[in-house]
């Protein structure tokens, strides 16, 4: 695994490191006392596991932690604090854990125990829907032959498991009547669709009933489908932003935050 290691002050920031050092699952750690090139690492690397101190100068862990996990979905975050009054804000970040300072090579070995346990019931597609639709398999950018197939795809996200027929695609996503030649189309963003998702094993995501398109929630890791059940990742306004069909469903969304 390869980790990386936030903490302002310099002394903390040699103990964290020690700490991780020690742990047997840990390939290479690296140290910064800087947010702002923590960041431009992470957002040039590929990063399993951040330890972030909360109380920083500049930027500070919360929102550093933000950022690392839009920059780097696959990263996990563990918090190392002195101040317990943060635990509910790291929480809230669906960070994988929180540790108290002093912290120390077993408290380390605890956490990335856990984030193991946790990656092997992890789903290989993830889908970001709050900011950017984004599509990530087994933690790569995932690449559609098509923007509109991409488009496509983020309606059946959408949808969350409903059916929809050519005609309804047609009309949402064009704005307009349906015609023959959109419906060929159509049938050809399907073909795209189908071809991405079998290039990386994962076609039983996408399902047929007839006339119906629709795809299988329950083979998805989707933070839009974690916070109608859970209530987190904390939704802050914004989803799907690139598409402006998706109004409704953000209106939706800002009702259930409101209550």
């Amino acid at each position: 695994m390869i980790a990386i290691a936030v903490d302002d002050e310099i002394l903390m920031l040699g103990a964290l490191v020690a700490a991780i050092k020690a742990s047997p699952d840990i390939d290479e750690v690296n140290k910064f006392s800087d947010c702002g090139e923590a960041l431009e690492f992470v957002s040039n690397n590929s990063v399993d596991v951040a330890f972030l101190d909360i109380n920083m100068r500049g930027m500070g862990g919360l929102a550093l932690a933000e950022k690392i996990v839009e920059a780097c979905p696959e990263c996990k975050i563990v918090f190392c604090t002195g101040y317990e009054e943060y635990a509910l804000s790291a929480f809230k970040l669906h960070a994988s854990g929180y540790l108290l300072k002093p912290v120390s090579a077993k408290d380390v070995q605890g956490e990335i125990d856990n984030i193991k346990g946790v990656r092997q019931n992890e789903k290989p597609l993830k889908v970001k829907c709050f900011g950017n639709f984004e599509v990530y398999a087994k933690g790569e950018k995932l690449t559609f032959k098509r923007s509109k197939t991409k488009e496509l795809f983020a309606y059946l996200i959408d949808r969350n498991g409903a059916g929809v027929s050519i005609a309804e695609i047609g009309t949402t996503l064009w704005e307009t009547d349906d015609t023959l030649s959109r419906q060929n189309y159509i049938h050809q963003l399907f073909r795209d669709l189908r071809q991405t998702l079998e290039s990386i094993g994962m076609e039983d995501v996408f399902e047929r009933n007839n006339y119906l398109y629709s795809i299988n929630p329950e083979k998805i890791e989707c933070d839009y489908y974690s916070y109608i059940k859970t209530g987190k990742p904390e939704f802050l306004g914004e989803y799907m932003t690139q598409y402006s069909w998706t109004e409704g469903t953000c209106g939706l969304l800002w009702e259930k935050k409101s209550k």
